[in-house]
Order: C-alpha cells, then structure tokens, then sequence
C-alpha cells in the first residue's frame, strides 16, 4: 500500500527541475543577448572614433585649408557624400563613404567639423545606435561621439 501511494513523485520532481533549468537557461541566453548588442554598440564607437582621427590625420596634411579657410568645417552626412575636387573636399569625400561603410549608410549617420583659428578643432560623430536600445525596444537612440584636438 505504501509504494502504490509514491508512484509518480519521481516523475513531478524531474519535471520540476526540468522547468527550474529551462528558465535558468532563457535567463542566460537573455543576458547573452544584452551582451552582444552592447559589443556591437561599443564597435560603433570604437569605428566613430577611428574615423574621427582618420578626418583629423587628414587635415593636419592640408592645416591651411583646415585652419585658416576652414574648408573642412560643416556637417555632412553618410547618404549624401559631397563630390571630389579639391584636396580638401576629396578628403571629406571619402570620410563620408568610410562613415557610411563603418556605420551605416543613412540620414542618422553625421559628421561634423568645427576648426576655430586656434588649431583646435572637433569633430563629432552621430550614427543611429538603435540595436543598444535599453531593454532592447529598438527605438531609435543617436550616439556622438566627439574627440577635439589641436591640429
């Protein structure tokens, strides 16, 4: 009479465990999840960055032009590259294209040069980092990224 009562109660508790370990495992494929849009947040960054450098490198080649005329200041945008020509716009040119490859050809994607006749100028950088959206709500959420040096 005593076994016939305990039939089954292996197999409740096995179900059970397997219930705590499934949601155990949802819980790390979650926070692998976060973890990975958070790296591919800071690769934005990271290449905002480069390219910020990559613009300065290429206006300390061409001071006069950076400084004096301010022919690199403006804003440009990934989807609407300025045309090639001089030195100067040939350079911005090509941010532009290495912008949009690194961070996303659209309208969300910006650079923007400020020389003053110091030497010091910055540059700022805006790209669209929606997929590091807090709680993964894909709104749309600008990151800048802004480095000033002295040319």
């Amino acid at each position: 009479m005593h076994l016939r009562n305990q039939r089954g109660i292996g197999l409740i508790e096995v179900l059970v465990a397997v219930l705590i370990l499934s949601i155990g495992l949802l819980g790390i494929a979650m926070v692998q999840t976060r973890a990975l849009a958070n790296n591919n947040s800071a690769m934005g960054r990271s290449m905002a960055t480069v390219a910020s450098y990559s613009i300065l490198d290429a206006m300390r080649a061409d001071r006069d032009n950076a400084v004096t005329a301010g022919t690199y200041n403006g804003t440009i945008t990934a989807d609407d590259c300025p045309d090639e020509g001089s030195f100067a716009e040939t350079q911005l040119h090509k941010w532009c294209a290495e912008l949009g490859q690194t961070l996303g050809i659209a309208d969300t994607t910006k650079g923007t040069i400020a020389c003053a006749d110091t030497g010091i100028c910055t540059v700022t950088v805006q790209f669209d980092d929606s997929k590091a959206a807090e709680n993964g709500s894909g709104t749309q959420q600008t990151t800048s990224v802004i480095t000033k040096a002295m040319l």
